[in-house]
């Protein structure tokens, strides 16, 4: 899921997040989020999750960004392959699970995705972040939902399906990110029992068109129902996409038909996209 660091130079001041970002080299990228994260300039920016069936918000994705010293953010997939599996990576999760602790502390009536890796499982100090956060507003979990991609948790099938049995009790829920982009066995998705799978973006893609991906997607949608979870179409652009997936059965769509992530959640709104 997207995060995102930017950090201006004095000699070469850019344009834009985007164009400097296509010029950092790599070697700069752990520098320049252990930097932004050292001095706590992250948020989150909030994609809604939207009920296919009604068009109501049935909650919000928080998406980690970091923000330069003048205010600017940057989407993460401009650097987010350079730090995702070092310890920076776990540094970013527990930063988003603060943020969203926090977002769901400040607003009573807020449901929120908070993105997450396996390996931030074993992180003590992403832990304690957690406890701590669902000791200090009591109820809180129940409006939590734990993002874990398919790929992450396949890493550590055991460990992931321990501290969902432990988080549970507390309200927790738990959606499997990128769903049929990876290799999750079917026998661990039985064990799993994720509350809602979000299928991945690349089975979404001209759906009303492609035969394939509506054959694919019906699988997924007829998969989830079957072990009780409810599915999430990633990454719909299009009005044909959403039409064509609320006919497959889909429950709830996301994507830029309703606006790119923004700085606070907010009532969804179609945008005017064919």
């Amino acid at each position: 899921m997207p995060r995102g660091a930017f950090m201006p130079t004095e000699t070469d001041p850019p344009t834009d997040p985007f164009t400097h970002a296509m010029a950092l080299d790599a070697a700069d990228i752990p520098r320049l989020v252990r930097a932004a994260l050292a001095d706590r300039r992250t948020e989150l920016a909030y994609q809604p999750v939207i009920v296919a069936r009604t068009g109501a918000t049935a909650f919000h994705e928080g998406l980690i960004r970091l923000r330069d010293h003048g205010g600017r953010l940057l989407p993460a997939r401009h650097f987010l392959p350079g730090v995702e599996e070092t310890a920076l990576g776990r540094d970013l999760d527990r930063a988003a699970l603060r943020e969203g602790l926090e977002a769901l502390r400040r607003d009573p009536s807020l449901r929120l995705s908070i993105n997450m890796s396996a390996r931030s499982i074993g992180d003590g100090r992403w832990r304690r972040t957690l406890e701590d956060g669902l000791a200090r507003a009591p109820g809180i979990g129940e409006r939590l939902v734990l993002e874990i991609s398919e790929s992450s948790a396949m890493t550590l099938p055991e460990v992931v399906c321990r501290f969902m049995a432990e988080a549970r009790p507390r309200g927790v829920a738990f959606a499997l990110d990128e769903f049929g982009a990876g290799q999750t066995a079917f026998r661990h998705l039985r064990d799993f029992l994720f509350d809602l799978v979000k299928i991945d973006a690349h089975f979404i893609r001209g759906v009303e068109t492609d035969p394939d991906n509506q054959v694919l997607c019906a699988a997924l949608v007829a998969a989830a129902r079957q072990f009780g979870m409810a599915s999430v179409a990633c990454g719909v652009e299009t009005e044909a996409e959403a039409r064509s997936l609320s006919g497959i059965g889909v429950d709830c769509l996301q994507g830029f038909l309703w606006g790119r992530p923004a700085r606070r959640p907010g009532a969804a709104r179609r945008m005017p996209l064919p």
